[in-house]
């Protein structure tokens, strides 16, 4: 057995002074919590407030209104100077708001938050005592709650583990790695340099799929499985598209084809090239666009696809996926059954994964079944 370790007096006070020097210089990291708002009134008092009740030193708050016709402009003023007020004069959408709150920061960390979500408040500081030189993207859980803050589950599921690391040859295979939305996300300022300003045009919807998209080529994707806040569900979300599946797929459809045509100058800048036909390997791109073939094939964008085609890419993109054995194998069962069965049946199958709302009762129950056996 080896003999105990001991320490001198004087290795335990250098311990003590590394240590404290160490804390200081995280202490000393500034950040930036960018809080963007369009008619979300009701929230963003909540929502601000979370931002200001962070326990890091040196975090600053700023607000990006997007020409809100709401009360939201007469909320943000009563904060006065405890945030950093941007009042857009025209509603720009989701990327022209980004630009404008990253133009007014100053952070070497920087947060995006929607306002109808908020921070818990050991937030910003968990981030910061994790971060590392190498890091562009740091990502993190959060709880899914109801408008009433009732926590409901959590984003992404446990049983989906995060990617980390350089995720670039992810990216580069299959255009996608597993992150997370706007509000689980944090970046660092050198990595939003060279990224920043997003077009505008084609990201005025999903601008934080752009920034977890091209933000990865410019260092290391650090996670936590912590929840560090709550990702709010109500009917005004943008996500919630639930009696218009079609127009979801068809609009995430085209976010994809957008974000990888950015990702695709972004690995020509850095001297790489994306491998042709990559968005055949993501799954989830591939479950959308199955979707969108289904329910209004005169509508659909891609004329020559297929449902077979579409359904035998999807199982092999998933037996690929960084997932249990089991749930690769239900995934690619899934997408041969929405290929082969009869289309009314085919698409309420892909009505029932996709919109969890529109699930029988039983099929429900089920799926928390599977959801346990598989996580």
């Amino acid at each position: 057995m080896p003999a105990p370790t001991t320490h001198t007096r004087h290795e335990y006070r250098s311990d003590k002074r590394g240590s404290e020097r160490g804390q200081a210089l995280l202490d000393q990291t500034s950040v930036s919590i960018i809080i963007t708002n369009y008619n979300y009134a009701h929230f963003l008092r909540r929502c601000v407030d979370s931002a200001l009740a962070q326990d890091h030193p040196h975090t600053e708050v700023i607000v990006v209104d997007d020409a809100s016709s709401d009360e939201s402009p007469a909320i943000i003023r009563k904060y006065g100077d405890r945030i950093r007020a941007c009042l857009r004069p025209a509603n720009g959408g989701h990327a022209a708001a980004f630009n404008t709150g990253f133009a007014a920061s100053s952070g070497d960390i920087v947060f995006f938050l929607d306002a109808d979500d908020y921070l818990y408040p050991t937030a910003v500081s968990e981030v910061v005592n994790a971060w590392d030189v190498s890091t562009a993207q740091f990502q993190f859980r959060l709880h899914l709650v109801d408008q009433q803050e009732k926590v409901m589950d959590v984003f992404p599921p446990p049983e989906q583990p995060f990617d980390t690391g350089d995720v670039t040859p992810k990216l580069f295979q299959r255009g996608r790695y597993q992150t997370t939305v706007t509000s689980g996300l944090a970046f660092a300022r050198s990595a939003l340099e060279a990224v920043m300003p997003m077009p505008e045009g084609k990201f005025r919807q999903g601008a934080d799929g752009y920034l977890a998209t091209v933000a990865p080529l410019h260092g290391q994707v650090q996670a936590t499985d912590d929840c560090l806040g709550a990702y709010r569900m109500h009917g005004s979300n943008h996500s919630l598209f639930a009696e218009k599946l079609a127009e979801r797929a068809r609009w995430r459809m085209q976010h994809d084809f957008r974000r990888l045509e950015a990702l695709s100058a972004e690995a020509a800048a850095t001297g790489s090239q994306l491998r042709p036909g990559i968005a055949l390997r993501d799954p989830t791109h591939l479950e959308e666009r199955l979707a969108s073939l289904c329910i209004e094939e005169a509508r659909h964008p891609v004329r020559d696809d297929s449902r077979l085609r579409l359904a035998a890419a999807g199982a092999t993109a998933s037996l690929a996926m960084n997932y249990s054995i089991r749930r690769r194998a239900v995934e690619a069962v899934w997408f041969l059954a929405v290929g082969v069965l009869p289309r009314q049946l085919a698409t309420s199958v892909l009505s029932w994964k996709l919109v969890a709302s529109s699930r029988p009762a039983f099929l429900s129950l089920l799926s928390k079944t599977i959801r346990r056996a598989m996580g």
